[in-house]
């Protein structure tokens, strides 16, 4: 349930980003990168890649232990 929420916040908050950079014809790099400073953005961001090494990991380990 926190990765699904963590994913709906991560890309909502990118997509408002761009759209404002696209929005107000200001596609510069730091207008770009001001994303990276959302400090709601980073969490979610971190918790999702987390969140998604575990399971591959989880996945990886699975099926090793299936194979032998």
């Amino acid at each position: 349930m926190a990765a699904i929420l963590s994913a709906l916040i991560f890309g909502n908050i990118a997509s408002i980003s761009i759209h404002q950079i696209i929005e107000d014809q200001t596609v510069f790099m730091t207008n770009i990168h001001a994303l990276f400073l959302k400090p709601l953005f980073l969490l979610t961001g971190a918790y999702l890649g987390v969140y998604l090494l575990y399971t591959l990991a989880l996945h990886v380990l699975n099926d090793i232990s299936n194979s032998n």
